[in-house]
């Protein structure tokens, strides 16, 4: 491959801060301290999350990507699985954690700067609330992006309350970044040492959410809407034309003037899927320009990240899209 600086779109780092937060939160979720790092415990104690000090730890995640790509990576930090974490607190409490959250990333954005860009939490319990903090996180704090959880409180993603909120990300021009929670579908899928949630359940959360976007119609409502849809569109790519023939049986949405694949066809992706296949069938599905760069670390490897893209063998053009060129694009970090 050429050199080129590369931009992962889907890199993870949380600031310690947050847990040390949790660590004082009464009742679920919350956090506790270990030898190593952090638990993480959620959904009322039944489930938690090992935070090990990878997770805490930008400059070795910089350095890491830095050893693949020897051009001085650039990433955007998501919030990943914890997206779901503000819609389990109190209302008071998640605004203020999101906030505080917020500040911390805009803090390593400073330390860093055209290296480390990070995305806002925003809680969605309140629509007053989501407008407020991310109109502090983009246009105060400088993030570059806004996360969207798999349910807001009670509430679904596709609530129509929500709507001012889709209207005001669009209006900012941020992506909306959608990633698979462990808090809707983790208990649906028992056994194997979770190896079905974690391959099938994730996808499938993140792609409820997509569908409910585009089944509500968010995103016929609000075409400037950037939705980055994360591990190369999740199970939607392959099943969008039964997805349209399905569509004509629910007189729920047969208010759209398009089918579904046309709003799915709007999307951007990341390559977070460790198969040349999937990489090539996201470029041919999304187009060359949706498509991009991402390793999810530390879930994955970043050596593996960027080989995938060469084992996918692309045309030049292409390759640097996915690399750097597409998310320069969406993502206002240049």
């Amino acid at each position: 491959m050429t050199a080129l600086q590369v931009i992962d779109s889907h890199f993870h780092w949380f600031p310690r801060s947050l847990f040390e937060r949790l660590c004082d939160q009464p009742g679920y979720p919350r956090a506790e301290r270990t030898e190593e790092g952090y638990r993480y415990l959620y959904d009322n104690g039944r489930s938690s999350a090992k935070m090990s000090p990878v997770w805490l730890d930008l400059d070795r995640g910089l350095e890491a990507s830095d050893q693949v790509t020897g051009e001085g990576t650039v990433v955007i930090g998501t919030t990943g699985v914890l997206a779901g974490l503000l819609e389990q607190l109190p209302r008071e409490v998640a605004k203020e954690l999101a906030v505080e959250y917020n500040e911390e990333l805009a803090a390593a954005q400073r330390r860093h700067p055209g290296r480390f860009y990070g995305t806002g939490y925003v809680p969605l319990l309140d629509t007053g609330d989501a407008l407020e903090v991310t109109e502090h996180a983009v246009k105060h704090l400088g993030l570059v992006g806004v996360n969207l959880p798999s349910v807001a409180g009670s509430r679904l993603v596709d609530d129509p309350e929500l709507d001012a909120f889709y209207g005001r990300v669009a209006e900012l021009g941020v992506p909306l970044v959608v990633h698979p929670t462990d808090y809707v579908y983790e208990g649906q899928f028992p056994g194997y040492d979770h190896a079905i949630f974690l391959t099938i359940g994730r996808l499938l959360d993140s792609s409820m959410s997509v569908l409910r976007l585009v089944f509500s119609g968010v995103l016929e409502r609000h075409p400037e809407l950037k939705v980055v849809h994360t591990h190369a569109g999740g199970l939607l790519p392959y099943q969008a034309g039964r997805i349209d023939k399905n569509v004509y049986r629910s007189a729920q949405i047969t208010g759209l003037p398009g089918v579904p694949s046309d709003y799915l066809h709007q999307l951007y992706v990341d390559t977070v899927a460790p198969q040349a296949l999937t990489i090539r069938t996201a470029l041919e599905f999304y187009g060359s320009g949706q498509v991009l760069y991402g390793t999810d670390y530390p879930c994955w490897s970043p050596q593996k990240a960027y080989e995938v893209i060469g084992e996918a063998q692309l045309e030049t053009a292409a390759r640097e899209g996915i690399l750097r060129h597409n998310a320069a694009r969406i993502f206002p970090i240049m």
